[in-house]
């Protein structure tokens, strides 16, 4: 039987990122000190390890987690944290595999910043497919030669735009409290945003529910970019990976799926990834039936325009826009059919002279991907009362 205490609190993503390999990168007995925003406050942490894409085992020398000491690579003296793994402070996670760490004790605020330092004891080399999450739109630090886990102040060897590793970070929350999944693409991940803005539309949900009263909520952003639902780009197929990155996150509640641009973009050009509108829309139905299989509330959005992008020229075509707008008005008019309510990214950003285009204070330049505005817009365009 569950104590008093467990039957009253659980555990719930409060940092999440969707994982891929991450080209071009290696190590030779270093520390990675990575930032993450915490989404939740709370008392009692612990840290999620991936080793999906590895082809062989990888070793965790020492890991440690502290909060972080203004915009820089130090932490807060007396906040640092040793991480432990069934009492053992090195692990060894096998290929594929993940690695949970005990829970330690540290007091968060909800939106400040984690720092998670990982020891790499041996040498990765750049031929080992390194599992996290590239371009991601934070700095982060690798480290001279040693283990500098506990440093105050990292001796700092160079920094990178990727997390290594690190998947999730979960806190111990009321019971009530709810988890949300955004799943998605770039324009989830937040591609082209600024550096360390945290301008991602899930940072602006995170802020908005965060500053409300009542139920809280964990956001966890599970956007890649180049993913999409019916065929592996960047990282596995929406449909491959939805179990993994939604049903599977702790404490999940609620999932928003947001997908569906790189399907009608094709950008590398293969007759065999041609889709159709049905086809996209059977997609999105089997993760919808996915979600509620799993107990989740889950809601669909509607696709942003994007005509003549520049960020991969000619991925724009006038058949795709028309798959675009067929996929967004089924949504509106059957989606609900499916999912439990849509969110209108659309309506929010587009122009309406010229509903192929975004508004120019929302577009980043590319008209593709948001600039930090638009993302921000897009966050506040989602209602809050689908949260209580």
């Amino acid at each position: 039987m569950p104590s008093e205490k467990w039957a009253t609190e659980k555990w719930v993503g409060a940092w999440a990122t969707g994982l891929v390999t991450v080209d071009k990168s290696a190590f030779k007995n270093q520390t990675l000190r990575l930032i993450v925003r915490s989404t939740l406050g709370g008392k009692r942490l612990r840290v999620r390890l991936s080793n999906l894409y590895g082809n062989k085992k990888l070793t965790i020398g020492a890991a440690h987690v502290a909060l972080r000491d203004g915009a820089s690579e130090r932490i807060v003296g007396g906040s640092d944290r040793k991480l432990t793994f069934g009492g053992e402070t090195a692990a060894v996670i096998g290929p594929g595999a993940l690695i949970v760490s005990d829970p330690v004790d540290l007091d968060v605020k909800a939106l400040s910043d984690l720092a998670v330092s990982l020891y790499i004891p041996g040498e990765v080399q750049e031929a080992f497919p390194i599992t996290g999450h590239g371009n991601c739109h934070q700095t982060n630090y690798l480290s001279v030669e040693g283990d500098h886990t506990a440093a105050v102040s990292l001796p700092v060897k160079e920094k990178t735009e990727n997390w290594y590793f690190l998947s999730a970070v979960e806190m111990v929350a009321p019971a009530n409290t709810g988890g949300i999944v955004c799943f998605g693409d770039s324009l989830t991940e937040g591609n082209l945003s600024s550096l360390d803005s945290n301008s991602r539309w899930p940072d602006q949900l995170a802020r908005r529910l965060s500053a409300r009263s009542g139920r809280l909520f964990g956001v966890m952003n599970q956007g890649i970019g180049g993913n999409r639902i019916l065929h592996d780009l960047r990282g596995d197929s929406a449909l491959r990976r939805f179990d993994r990155d939604v049903l599977a996150q702790p404490g999940a509640t609620h999932a928003i799926v947001y997908i569906g641009t790189n399907d009608l973009r094709n950008q590398r050009g293969n007759p065999a990834e041609v889709v159709t509108a049905e086809q996209m829309i059977a997609g999105l139905k089997q993760l919808a039936l996915r979600a509620k299989a799993g107990g989740l509330i889950v809601y669909s959005a509607t696709m942003i325009p994007y005509e003549n992008e520049t960020y991969h020229p000619g991925a724009w075509t006038p058949q795709g826009e028309a798959k675009r707008q067929a996929i967004n008005e089924w949504i509106r008019a059957h989606g609900g059919e499916h999912f439990d309510a849509l969110i209108d990214f659309d309506k929010a950003v587009l122009d309406p002279s010229h509903p192929a285009s975004m508004r120019a204070e929302y577009d980043c330049g590319d008209h593709l991907h948001p600039s930090d505005n638009g993302y921000c817009h897009m966050g506040d365009a989602v209602d809050l009362t689908l949260f209580e």
